[in-house]
């Protein structure tokens, strides 16, 4: 370097490499000066948000849904605390470890879960938590507190989650929630684009929780926590105040609260609800029960066997929801609304007063019954082998004689009976506020060619008149045309929801009754349908189904205090031989066994209450579905009418004859 230095020649040659290299090197300097400005002056306060952003995590609280109330504004559906277990992928270093500890923390296996988060992060994104699971138990949110000491970007997060307060009771009418899935994103989205859903909403799945969705979803908030290097929480949301987040985020983002769903008040009353599935259970009964007000008012819906829409919330186990969907008995089906049954007897009053308006009989009229009926080749056979005799309309009705009523099938034919009876709702849709109703079928002979190509046989006439063949129907049909006889034309629409509230419990929307149509009334000049002094004959048939002397529910309907009218039906599974016909029907297979039914509405001169009860399986409508009816109608007028003091009373007269079992 000396011999370099004292050579000048040497020097000279140098000098212009030497001006390239300070030259580069204020160059480098210069540019790094420049970069600092620019990332420290000219984009300090953008670096700072992100910066501030990196130890500030911003969590979605999931909004209260609205809360279910019944009538009285007492709480059936509610929401109660509960909690979530996420994962934020971009702070785990060894991913197969983590998974394999906390799989076991919260009742999975490594494989399922692996699974499970990959293809969730695949529908939202790598870097946006994955929920591992909700409804966590406290024993899980105590293991997993623990473990999130040792393992970066385990959360637990508290949320609000559903609460059915009756469990299984009513569960097809509340339904059940569930996470929203990606193909129903979309969708929702566009039926309620005034909503922000989001992947990991809560949204309803079935019954109202799915079909009043708009009004039960509230708006979500957030909520800002200081986290580590570890995405850890290191300060609670108490020690970051609105005001200082606004300084770090400005208007970009910001701590907000959620804002909770409409609350919705129904028709149901509580202690008529709880009543009827008591009842149902205490029967050991599988079927469905509707209690209807004489303004349309559903005060009551049980079907059983049922389900616990609780045991859905964090998802179904795959082996609970086989189970239901193998069940023979399909408790995820609503029997009031989507099973079709035959009416049986309940449907004679129906052509009763059908018989009255044509003027085929009157009240006076006397038809003779024997045991049985030749029409064709064939006899249609009586329950009781013996018949009924001379008899009346009235007596027809007391006794349910099944020839009576096959004389008055040949004498009207099939299109009058369908001009009246699905006047009545028998055979379409009621309109109730819930998804999946099913419309039933009054036939007619148009309907048989329109949709067999098929002429109408004048032996089906009998069928139809005693409530079998083609007749397909729902017991809330029957319950609103049972409540259109008692008050004498007045066809309603049963509904269940009252009014909206908001959430300073004002109503923001209301509900009145609605009457369809009134078939006792002039429509645009032309008469009646049904005159009224026609329902009279059959009212009283009614009445003393429960309280006359020969009654087919003299000792499992009647109620002390009170009268009841109503009508015990039979509704066979399938058809029997006549040698079968008579044969005990609980030494048949339960599956072979007839459905039991009983409609009926009290006061019997002015109902204010009409209750149908469909008991599957259960041979007798009277035994099977009448003492239902009767804790229910029992439970209403205790609560409503306690002047009346009404007691189920001893039993007055001799018991049916087990020929005369309705």
């Amino acid at each position: 370097m000396n011999e370099i230095l004292n050579n000048p020649e040497e020097v000279k040659t140098l000098l212009p490499r030497f001006r390239i290299f300070y030259g580069g090197l204020f160059v480098t300097f210069l540019t790094l000066l420049l970069r600092i400005w620019f990332l420290q002056i000219y984009q300090g306060p953008i670096l700072r948000e992100f910066s501030e952003r990196n130890h500030l995590k911003q969590i979605k609280i999931q909004a209260p849904r609205g809360l279910m109330l019944d009538k009285e504004g007492r709480a059936i559906v509610e929401n109660r605390l509960g909690y979530e277990a996420y994962l934020q992928s971009q702070f785990i270093t060894d991913w197969d470890q983590t998974i394999n500890t906390i799989a076991p923390l919260i009742g999975t296996t490594p494989d399922k879960l692996n699974l499970k988060v990959k293809k969730i992060r695949k529908q939202i994104g790598r870097f946006k938590p994955v929920k591992l699971k909700d409804n966590l138990s406290l024993e899980e949110v105590f293991r997993l507190k623990r473990a999130r000491l040792t393992i970066a970007g385990l959360d637990i997060r508290e949320t609000v989650t559903r609460n059915y307060l009756l469990n299984q009771n009513g569960a097809q009418i509340f339904g059940y929630v569930g996470e929203i899935s990606e193909r129903q994103l979309p969708l929702y989205k566009k039926l309620y684009p005034s909503i922000n859903f989001e992947q990991g909403d809560t949204v309803g799945k079935f019954g109202l929780e799915e079909l009043i969705e708009e009004q039960l979803h509230g708006e979500n908030g957030v909520r800002l926590s200081q986290v580590d290097a570890f995405g850890r929480e290191i300060a609670s949301e108490s020690s970051l105040s609105s005001k200082e987040s606004q300084q770090i985020f400005g208007s970009y983002i910001k701590a907000q609260k959620g804002t909770p769903g409409k609350s919705v008040v129904l028709t149901i009353d509580l202690d008529l609800q709880k009543a009827a599935w008591d009842a149902f259970t205490e029967n050991q009964r599988i079927g469905g029960a509707v209690v209807l007000g004489a303004n349309g008012e559903t005060l009551a819906l049980v079907s059983t066997p049922s389900f616990n829409p609780n045991d859905f919330l964090g998802g179904v186990p795959s082996d609970t929801w086989k189970n239901l969907i193998n069940d023979p008995h399909r408790p995820l089906r609503n029997k009031l609304i989507q099973d079709y049954f035959s009416p049986g007897s309940t449907f004679k009053p129906l052509v009763a007063l059908s018989a009255l308006q044509e003027k085929v009989i009157s009240p006076q009229s006397v038809v003779y019954c024997p045991g049985a009926l030749p029409f064709g080749n064939r006899f249609f056979h009586d329950h009781l082998k013996s018949g009924f005799g001379n008899i009346t309309i009235l007596e027809a009705l007391e006794r349910s004689s099944n020839v009576f009523f096959y004389k008055l099938g040949i004498s009207l034919g099939v299109d009058k009976m369908h001009k009246y009876i699905s006047a009545m709702g028998i055979g379409s849709k009621t309109g109730i506020e819930l998804s999946r109703e099913a419309p039933g079928l009054m036939p007619s002979s148009a309907w048989k060619k329109k949709n067999r190509n098929e002429d109408w046989h004048p032996g089906e006439n009998l069928s139809v008149a005693i409530g079998q063949g083609f007749i397909e129907t729902t017991p809330l049909q029957m319950a609103v045309a049972y409540l259109a006889i008692g008050s004498e034309g007045r066809v309603v629409k049963p509904f269940l929801i009252k009014k909206i509230l908001n959430q300073e419990g004002q109503v923001v929307t209301e509900y009145p009754p609605q009457v369809v149509r009134h078939l006792s009334e002039p429509v645009n000049g032309e008469p009646p349908l049904i005159d009224p002094h026609n329902y009279a004959a059959v009212k009283e048939g009614l009445r003393r189904v429960v309280n006359g002397t020969r009654g087919t529910a003299r000792n499992t309907v009647r109620l002390d205090g009170v009268e009841i009218a109503g009508k015990t039906g039979t509704a066979q599974v399938r058809g029997f031989s006549a040698s079968e016909l008579f044969l005990k029907c609980e030494n048949r297979p339960l599956h072979l066994r007839h459905h039991g039914w009983f409609i009926g509405y009290a006061p019997a001169d002015k109902p204010e209450i009409a209750v149908a009860v469909i008991a599957e399986h259960s041979c007798h409508g009277s035994s099977g579905a009448g003492p239902i009816v009767r804790a229910i109608m029992k439970k209403y007028f205790e609560k409503y009418h306690p002047e009346m003091n009404v007691k189920i009373p001893q039993p007055l007269y001799a018991p049916t004859p087990p020929s005369e079992g309705e």
